[in-house]
């Protein structure tokens, strides 16, 4: 068998007479998806996504600071929705924000603030630092945009930022063991 063929996956079995049948390019091209969750486990991650969120809402009304920064509303959606993924874990979504942070206030620091070309390269600097870090978290790289667009006190931002992701991963936690039969969060910690 030569590599060629070893790389190639085996053509499906012909589907019996009346079934479904697809062309190999349709099927392809149909994907593999993941299945849809049950309605009770969406309406479960849902609504503890949706509840973390207003939680810090709630903190930012307080110590009247605005606390809900937009990628902290997709680490929930991670942490709450797809607990099992590596970009999901605490380490990934606490470190992976502070290093977001970091990246996005030394850009700020060198490059002309509010600018556009700095922001991008403050996500790219974030995605290679995470990647290095194996701490890997996509809105980490929001967080830099965030920082170098709107610049931030870092005294009063990376605080709260810091505080807001340990909260987020302890509501997923909690979260997971509320509903029998969720899965756990998180798959590891460190």
């Amino acid at each position: 068998m030569s590599t060629d063929t070893a790389l190639r996956p085996e053509p499906a079995p012909t589907a019996a007479a009346g079934s479904d049948e697809r062309s190999p390019r349709r099927r392809r091209m149909a994907g593999r998806a993941p299945a849809r969750p049950a309605p009770a486990a969406a309406f479960h991650n849902v609504s503890a996504a949706t509840a973390a969120l207003l939680g810090l809402v709630a903190i930012g009304a307080v110590i009247h600071e605005p606390v809900l920064i937009p990628p902290l509303a997709a680490s929930a959606a991670l942490v709450h929705c797809a607990p099992a993924l590596p970009l999901a874990q605490p380490r990934s979504v606490v470190v992976g924000h502070l290093l977001g942070a970091a990246a996005g206030y030394a850009v700020a620091a060198v490059a002309a603030q509010g600018s556009a070309w700095a922001a991008a390269l403050a996500a790219g600097l974030t995605l290679a630092l995470t990647t290095l870090a194996r701490t890997p978290h996509s809105p980490a790289c929001a967080t830099a945009v965030v920082i170098v667009l709107q610049a931030p006190a870092p005294g009063r931002f990376v605080p709260l930022l810091f505080a807001s992701t340990v909260l987020l991963v302890v509501t997923a936690f909690a979260a997971s063991r509320v509903r029998r039969g969720s899965p756990r969060y998180p798959a590891y910690w460190w």
